[in-house]
Order: structure tokens, then sequence, then C-alpha cells
């Protein structure tokens, strides 16, 4: 396959699994962004997730979502801020969880770890459909006026159903 500098999200743009769902945005206690994302995905309290998750493997938190018939699939981004990503994640119309550095200093993003392999902070948020859930606030924004789209992206993954070929 030929190299792509604009690589789509998701080769299936017709594909849809959680449109017609509804999601609670809750506030988040503490820093536990991904086991509230969680938790507003599956209707659970964010406890059910913590102890149960790493933070840091999306992997773990895809297995967690298996309970609920879900799981998450990869999209393919680099570190372009979110606004880069909306327009076609509008177009696809659907459930996403997007990833993102809290801070605006590339350097600080891309800079060697401090001790204990702390590099910067993130967050976590629910894309779905034209809103962004966002724990943090215990806010539900239109995307295109969620302070995310500043951001430089760290993950995007699809929500898809655990039984779907594609996922991690």
């Amino acid at each position: 396959m030929p190299f792509d500098a604009a690589s789509q999200l998701w080769r299936q743009p017709d594909e849809a699994f959680f449109r017609d769902r509804t999601f609670q945005v809750r506030k988040q206690a503490g820093p536990h962004c991904v086991s509230n994302v969680l938790a507003i995905l599956t209707g659970q309290a964010p406890e059910t997730f913590q102890g149960r998750i790493n933070t840091q493997d999306p992997t773990s938190w895809s297995e967690a979502l298996r309970d609920w018939g879900m799981k998450l699939a990869y999209c393919p981004t680099d570190v372009r801020k979110l606004k880069h990503y909306i327009p076609e994640l509008l177009k696809l119309d659907d459930l996403f969880t997007l990833s993102y550095y809290t801070t605006n200093d590339p350097g600080e993003i891309l800079g060697e770890p401090k001790l204990g392999g702390w590099v910067t902070g993130s967050h976590i948020v629910i894309l779905h459909r034209r809103s962004i859930l966002d724990s943090q606030a215990g806010s539900v924004t239109d995307a295109l006026k969620h302070p995310a789209k500043d951001k430089y992206t760290k993950r995007i993954f699809r929500v898809v159903p655990s039984d779907h070929a594609r996922g991690l």
C-alpha cells in the first residue's frame, strides 16, 4: 500500500454502531478520567474500573468494555491538534474516545520523561456524534466548541461491538 500522508481514520465511512445510544455524563472526582469514560460508556460506576484497568494501557480498557459488548478500535493518528481530525470524525457520526495532551507546549509532549517516566498530563473524553462528553467538566459540548479541539492528539479510538473484526 502506498504512503498516504492523510490516512483515513476509518475505512468504512458508512459503518455505524452506536448512533442510537444515549450516554449520561458524570463529573469525575479526582484524576480518574479513564475510569469515568468507561463508566459513561457502560452505565456503570467509575469504581467498577478502578483497579481493573491500567490508565496507560488502552488494551486493558478495551478488555474491560467487552463485558458490555464493546471494545476499542485504533484509529491512525499523529500528534496534530484534534481540530484536524474533528471534521472527519463528525462525518463518521458515531462513538469515539479522544485522548489529548493537556499542555500546549509541543516541547513538553516530545521531551524526555522525568524521573519515574512522567512526560506530561493528558485527558480523555467521549465524542458521540457531534457532542463531546467530558467528565472533568461534567459537561456535554458541541465538538466544534470544546477546548479539546485545540489540544495535541494522544490517541483516538472508535468504540465498536466486541465481535467486530477490528479492535484491541
